[in-house]
């Protein structure tokens, strides 16, 4: 793995395109993320790219970048468009993090619009689910989405916290995960015919594409719905609720984000790892950023690595346990090493990169108390009418 001590002046490329990283020397940003730039840099159409002090590389395309083009390419959305995180205010005032991860419902069981009829959490969809996709309806997902309890732990900016209706040791609920199967099934339609191509007809790709956008945002209402009352709470409206797997038609191009929030004057939660803080920001960039920031603390290792390392470095029992104190309910001990904290970059430095270069402003950082990443079927401890409940759904082959 090689580093690239990143520059925040704009690269030309061989066509007409720029390629900017908004990082600084201390940042850890791989070559081959920034060679991935410069390769999306030189399609047809594209006007500028934007990498975030989060970059690291994808399949294909870098993650952490917002890319601007006259010409459409869904492949630098990739598959999970939609994707998104969201922040709901959680009204219980004390809350024991032990007696909260046993009480989290099972995530990785679908709700069934006609056999879960009944479930509370339906109250907060309105209208029909877009697209009438059903599968995975309520689920989290795996690889880097999650569900988490955290608690506001400094205040940065207490003006713009204030306005939220945020203040110091307010819980919030925190819900990262996209459209699930939907942007996969669209992202598989074009490629089987065009590759990574550019798409044939932009305006179908983007009603198809809209619609899964607005299915990843219905879903992180009905994740946090089903935990909030199975904690006792009542659900709330998210108070940030950002996309950052999605293509916008701006200024007559086509904005690409992909592992990018909206920055456009807009709220972003900027996750950081299961062992860290994260940062709320007020998002103010521009267009030499392409009106983006950062979405998260960025990989540092790929998972392969991950892997390797975590089981060498770290025991199961140390990441269930975080060194803020917080759980991690993960039942997939793999997945666990993969997203090992120390897989990621240091949250910190990604928030410093977006100040210095005059991207984004935090208002607030949360710690966390509990992060839910997979049902854990050893240490199960939900209700027993739950459980069986449960239970007797898998033994007629749903999920």
């Amino acid at each position: 793995m090689s580093q690239q001590k990143s520059r925040p002046e704009s690269a030309p490329t061989a066509g007409s395109a720029t390629v900017t990283v908004f990082a600084s020397a201390r940042s850890w940003i791989e070559s081959d993320a920034v060679d991935q730039c410069h390769q999306v840099a030189a399609l047809d159409g594209m006007r500028s790219v934007a990498g975030m002090p989060d970059l690291h590389p994808g399949k294909g395309a870098p993650i952490g970048a917002a890319m601007t083009s006259t010409v459409l390419y869904p492949f630098l959305v990739g598959s999970d468009i939609g994707c998104g995180i969201a922040v709901f205010p959680v009204g219980l005032k004390r809350v024991v993090p032990e007696q909260v991860a046993r009480r989290f419902p099972d995530l990785d069981i679908a709700l069934d619009p006609e056999r879960d009829a009944d479930d509370p959490a339906w109250a907060v969809v309105d209208g029909e689910i877009p697209a009438g996709h059903l599968e995975g309806l309520g689920t989290v997902g795996r690889g880097n989405h999650f569900v988490e309890l955290a608690r506001i732990q400094t205040v940065l900016d207490p003006g713009h916290t204030a306005r939220l209706g945020l203040a110091a040791d307010d819980l919030v609920l925190i819900v990262h995960s996209g459209s699930r199967g939907l942007g996969e099934r669209i992202l598989r339609a074009h490629t089987e015919r065009h590759g990574a191509g550019p798409a044939a007809d932009p305006a179908g790709y983007l009603e198809l594409h809209d619609a899964a956008v607005r299915w990843g945002s219905v879903n992180r209402r009905l994740l946090a719905a089903r935990v909030l009352h199975a904690l006792g709470a009542k659900p709330t409206e998210p108070i940030v609720d950002q996309c950052h797997n999605l293509v916008e038609v701006r200024d007559g191009a086509y904005l690409h984000r992909k592992g990018a929030a909206p920055g456009d004057g807009r709220d972003v939660l900027i996750a950081g790892t299961r062992g860290t803080c994260s940062y709320l920001v007020a998002a103010h960039s521009g267009p030499q950023a392409n009106f983006s920031v950062a979405h998260g603390a960025g990989r540092k290792m790929s998972r392969a690595d991950a892997l390797r390392r975590g089981r060498a470095k770290h025991t199961v029992e140390e990441l269930r346990r975080t060194p803020v104190g917080s759980l991690v309910v993960c039942g997939d001990r793999q997945l666990l090493f993969e997203e090992a904290p120390t897989a990621y970059k240091r949250i910190e430095q990604v928030i410093a990169d977006l100040v210095e270069h005059g991207l984004a402003t935090p208002a607030a950082t949360t710690v966390p108390l509990v992060t839910y990443k997979t049902v854990d079927r050893g240490g199960d401890a939900r209700p027993a009418g739950r459980r069986d409940r449960h239970d007797h759904r898998r033994g007629r082959g749903r999920s």
